[in-house]
Formats: C-alpha cells, sequence, structure tokens
C-alpha cells in the first residue's frame, strides 16, 4: 500500500516516471491553493447516489464528496471519519453506538446530526432497490441517541459491520436534499465532503467544487475537482503527456510500461484487495437479488460444464498476455497479503480433462458461451485470450462486447450467459463474498444458491476469533469455487499515472483517488 506525492519543481519534470515506493505524505506548505485537477476515469460511474451506487469508479467520485462513518487509513486499518471515535459494543455485540463528530454541515448547509445518520442507514437499508440492504441486512433498528449518537441494533453479532460502514453503508446524505428529491437524489447527491456536486454530463464529465460547509476546508488546496471519463487507456495516458488531464486512474499494464518512461509522469502503485474473473449465469432469471430460477443452458444446468470450462483457462499465461505479467494469477476472492487470504492452490491447465468432464455431462460439443465483455482494449484482450483457450477444451465462445454501465445493467437483470466480473475489493473478507455468492445477495449476478454457502457466511460473520474465522473463510471459499460460479482469474494491482506538478494525491489499497490533500506543488512549471 502506498501515499505517493509529487516531486516539485522544473527539475523533476526531466527524469523518466518512476513507480512511488514510498509511504510519504507531501508537506502541506509545498502545495498551492486554487486550480483545477481533471481525473480520468475507466469509465462511466453509474448512480451518484450511495444507497444505489455499485461501480468502483463511482467510489472514486464519492471519495471527494460524500465521507462515510468510517475510512481506510495508508495501513489498510479503519479509521473514524464522520464518526468521532471507534464503535462500541455491548448486549454481547448484537448493539453498536457510534459517536458522530460535532461541527459537521453537509453541502447545503444542513447539520450533521444523529438523526440525518440514521435517515441514512435507515434507507440503505430499506429503499426499493438498495444495493446496501443485504449488506446492513444484520441490522434490525437505527436509533439516534441524542444528537451526537447513533445506536444499532443487530440480529446476532456481526463483524464486518466495521467495514461495510468505512464503505458507501457509511455515506450519509444530507436528509434535506433526500426529502426535496427523492429518488432524483442522484441527480442531485448532497454529502460531507472537501468537495461538493456542480454539475455532470453522462458519458462525459463530473464535475465537483471545493464545499465551504466542509468541516475542514481550510486544509483543501483545489478549487476545482473534473472527472472525465475516457475508456481508452492510451487515450488517457495521451491525454496525460498533453497536460488536458493531470491524473489517470485504472491505468492498465501496457500503458503502465509507457508511463515508466515518460518524463513528467508518476506512478503510483499498490496492490489491489479485489480480483478479475468471470462470472457465469446459473439462475439470475428475475434480477440479481431475487430467488434464483431455472436457466436451460449446459454450462446453467452442470457444473462439470462450468469445471471444464474454468480447466481451460491458463491463469499464468493470461496474466502473460493480457496484463503484462504485473499482476498476479489467482483462484480464491481474497487477496493475498491479507490476514485471511487462504493460500488456494489455482488448477493447471488441462483441455484434456475439461473433453472428459464435457462427455460424462453428455452436452454436445462444442459448447457455444456468450461472453459479455466491457469496450475497453484490456477486456477485449482478455476475451480473445479467453476464446482461444476455451476452443481447445470443446467451447465456442462468442464475445459482446457492451459499454460498462449498459453491462452492469444486463448482469443485474440477469440478462447474460457469461461476463467479465472486475471487483475493487474491500479489505474484509465478507466485502469480496457475501453479497456475490449469498444467496439474494445484492450482486450475485450468477444466481447462485447454496445453503451450505450461505451457513458459513453466517457463521463467517458472526465469528470474532481471527483464527476460527480464518477457517470458515477457507471452507467458504472452496465451497464457492467448488461450484464454479464465479471463476477467479487474476489478482491487479493499482496503477494511477500522475504529472509531477501535482502533490499531495494519496492512493491506498483499495484504489481510491483521494484528493482532499491533492494541489499543485509550489514553484513547478
Amino acid at each position: 500500500m502506498l501515499i505517493a506525492g509529487a516531486t516539485a519543481g522544473c527539475a523533476a519534470l526531466a527524469s523518466p516516471a518512476a513507480e512511488v515506493g514510498a509511504d510519504r505524505m507531501t508537506d502541506p506548505r509545498a502545495v498551492r491553493d486554487g486550480g483545477t485537477l481533471s481525473i480520468a476515469l475507466k469509465s462511466d460511474p453509474d448512480k451518484l447516489d450511495p444507497t444505489l451506487a455499485s461501480t468502483a469508479v463511482g467510489r472514486t467520485v464519492f471519495a471527494a464528496m460524500c465521507e462515510k462513518l468510517y475510512d481506510v487509513d495508508a495501513r489498510n486499518r479503519f479509521v473514524p471519519q464522520l464518526a468521532a471515535a471507534p464503535p462500541t459494543t455491548s448486549d454481547g455485540g448484537r448493539t453498536v453506538a457510534i459517536r458522530l463528530r460535532h461541527g459537521v454541515r453537509f453541502a447545503d448547509g444542513t447539520r450533521m446530526d444523529a438523526k440525518a445518520v440514521k435517515t441514512s442507514l435507515d434507507r440503505h437499508r430499506t429503499l426499493t432497490g438498495s444495493v446496501r440492504a443485504s449488506e446492513l441486512k444484520p441490522v434490525t433498528a437505527v436509533e439516534a441517541v441524542g444528537d451526537d449518537t447513533v445506536r444499532l441494533r443487530l440480529k446476532k453479532p456481526y463483524v464486518p459491520l466495521l467495514a461495510l460502514l468505512a464503505d458507501r453503508a457509511g455515506m450519509v446524505m444530507s436528509p434535506t436534499a433526500l426529502k426535496r428529491y427523492g429518488n432524483g437524489f442522484a441527480s442531485h447527491p448532497t454529502c460531507v465532503g472537501p468537495f461538493h456536486y456542480a454539475e455532470r454530463v453522462v458519458g462525459d464529465r463530473i464535475v465537483l467544487d471545493k464545499d465551504p460547509n466542509y468541516y475542514d476546508a481550510d486544509a483543501v488546496h483545489l478549487r476545482r475537482v473534473i472527472y472525465r471519463t475516457i475508456t481508452d487507456g492510451n487515450v488517457r495516458l495521451a491525454n496525460l503527456q498533453s497536460g488536458d488531464i493531470q491524473v489517470g486512474d485504472q491505468m492498465d499494464p501496457v500503458q503502465v510500461g509507457r508511463a515508466l518512461t515518460e518524463p513528467g509522469l508518476q506512478l503510483f502503485n499498490s496492490p489491489s484487495l479485489g480480483y478479475y474473473g468471470l462470472t457465469l449465469n446459473i439462475g439470475n432469471t428475475k434480477g440479481a437479488g431475487a430467488p434464483p430460477g431455472r436457466i436451460d443452458t449446459p454450462i446453467a444446468r452442470e457444473v462439470r460444464v462450468r469445471e471444464a470450462f474454468d480447466l481451460s483457462l491458463d491463469r499464468d499465461l493470461i496474466n502473460t498476455i493480457v496484463f503484462q505479467g504485473r499482476y498476479r494469477p489467482t483462484c480464491g476472492p481474497l487477496p493475498s497479503g491479507t490476514p485471511y487470504a487462504t493460500g488456494a492452490h489455482c488448477p493447471a491447465r488441462d483441455p484434456a480433462r475439461a473433453r472428459r468432464l464435457l462427455k460424462a455431462a453428455k452436452v454436445a460439443t462444442p459448447v457455444r458461451v456468450r461472453l459479455q465483455i466491457s469496450t475497453t482494449p484490456e477486456d477485449n484482450r482478455l476475451g480473445q485470450v479467453i476464446q482461444a483457450m476455451a476452443k481447445e477444451a470443446g467451447f465456442a465462445v462468442s464475445l459482446a462486447p457492451t459499454e460498462f454501465a449498459t453491462g452492469l445493467e444486463h448482469s443485474r437483470a440477469g440478462d447474460f450467459q457469461a461476463a467479465t466480473t472486475n471487483w475493487s475489493g474491500r479489505l474484509d473478507p465478507a466485502g469480496n463474498i457475501d453479497v456475490f455468492a449469498g444467496t439474494g445477495g445484492a450482486q450475485n449476478y450468477g444466481g447462485l444458491s447454496d445453503p451450505a454457502i450461505d451457513r458459513l457466511i453466517a457463521e463467517g460473520g458472526a465469528t470474532a476469533d481471527k483464527a476460527a474465522r480464518k477457517k470458515i473463510y477457507a471452507e467458504l471459499v472452496e465451497r464457492v469455487r467448488s461450484q464454479h460460479t464465479v471463476l477467479y482469474l487474476i489478482q491487479p494491482t493499482n496503477y494511477v499515472s500522475v504529472t509531477k506538478k501535482v502533490a499531495g494525491l494519496k492512493v491506498f489499497g483499495d484504489g481510491l483517488i483521494r484528493v482532499k490533500d491533492a494541489g499543485y506543488a509550489k514553484g513547478g512549471s
């Protein structure tokens, strides 16, 4: 995990870019006030509504305008943000109390108090279509205790709760704006943050301006932040070189290699907490979260067909060809280097065994699979490699390039057979498994439903002892893998390219670009 700040001064611009490899903070005195920072995103965010949103690029925008009760710091620890202290528990872990920061106002001037926090948490839990509802399912009630304390009542102790409150479930929205805009809140998002929403042109840009109501406004240097949607990594790099943008998010390995030799650029990197993979639809007929139905395709009916598809893939070769060898092959959802990593052994590619499984399953070959991919060059390369590998094992894969937001809607609705998956990852292991594999999970796009998986998810959430919890998640990962509904392929690295004129930017293990302390270096040219 890394924090990076630019080297100030014109002399630095003459040297090639280098991967920033130290945890260091930029001296705020080295950053001048004012200016606009343009950040290029890999895809267009979905709704700017913390209750309904589900994209990684959306989380990056939220990081600048919607603070949470808790946050993740440079060392991957949970720290208070809108909360004033860590939560306290009572009643055997079934009651959680959160004390709030004083003197906080939303971007519209509304005071943030316990009632405002309760309003947001209840909306997350109960709003129709909420992606947070399944995450907060263990919470039975939210109570405002005076002005500065919120009390959560739980069915039973729930260890992942703090991690959820350090993500979108912990984002607090202005109750005034919620009442005024209702279902249109996403077009007028109003939270607490160093910047507030100013404008959005869907597919092109999101504009945020410095918020004078922010409790720490004196520490914010930039006047404006603009998020531009530029899906092609080559175009993002070209815009960095020309100076039209100053930050390129989620740079893929092809551009990383070029950026390392580019004068005037620095490269931030941090090991990702997430994964690249494939989701196979085996029961999503009415939309994610709805009870699973029956899909009459070989890959949905037969786990042996899904296993054969998995065995057709060479993760090491995918990493080499698609990702220039810069990522790490994986076959599980829990990233290496984290406390609950299971160290699962990935099966070697075995087309011969895959064909035997197809024969035993008595399916006609080649088995036709329609693979939905995004329109990025990276996903196109991945799709072509999968297509070639699977062909040798008895599959005929057709590629369906789909614009990111449209593809996400297809996945939610169950309108797909197979789709590439890119999850940014969470610190707590539950965040990488529960909503994807649990029955009724908001992001269980494959429609997986397995009582054994549900039981292990419940046990993992209720077990605080680290050794016992790690054992549960090891069993859970193996059970999820045995269903071959999500095929985990790669653990990526977060790469962010930044011009050396920029200082104070932060990139942590969660991959989010934090701009609160960012600005232009004094003396830079």
